[in-house]
């Protein structure tokens, strides 16, 4: 069985910028999509597709058909809570719940990665304790946070 991830928004949206200043995100995030994405399992929720509809963008079109086909995590009610117990533990920040949002569906849906460029809220070291931590108590595994540059197999299990 594969490995699953969860993608959230910044994956598309890397996929189809064309930035000098993101050029090595860019490159890394184009070459997992491309060369490694079926390695796994991805998921999304409507929460991505929603966020790559929000205001207009060069290629916006572009990010949205790139997560057209992949599967959805259905919303389910559990989700809500779990974003509404991290907001009491202060895990995520109040004024943009989205984060709290795609971390909860990926450890509702104990999914194995979740794949970001966040790593201001997601994919930062010093909440990885504090993640583990609250969804311990709530009974929930916790995803490996990572960004492409992690999510990468390594050359000697590829022939495995």
């Amino acid at each position: 069985m594969k490995p699953t991830v969860y993608v959230d928004t910044t994956i598309p949206s890397y996929y189809v910028d064309q930035r000098e200043t993101l050029r090595l995100h860019i490159d890394r995030t184009r070459q997992w999509w491309d060369t490694e994405r079926s390695q796994y399992q991805v998921f999304v929720s409507d929460l991505v597709v929603l966020e790559l509809q929000e205001g207009d963008y060069p290629r916006q079109g572009d990010a949205r058909a790139l997560v057209a086909s992949v599967p959805r995590l259905a919303p389910v009610p559990a989700v809500g809570d779990i974003v509404t117990a991290y907001l009491a533990h202060r895990l995520m920040p109040m004024q943009d719940l989205r984060d709290a949002f795609h971390l909860a569906f990926a450890s509702f849906y104990k999914v194995d990665f979740l794949l970001t460029w966040n790593c201001q809220h997601l994919a930062n070291a010093r909440k990885q304790q504090h993640i583990r931590s609250v969804n311990s108590v709530l009974g929930l595994g916790s995803p490996l946070i990572v960004t492409p540059l992690e999510l990468v197999i390594p050359e000697d299990e590829e022939t495995l």
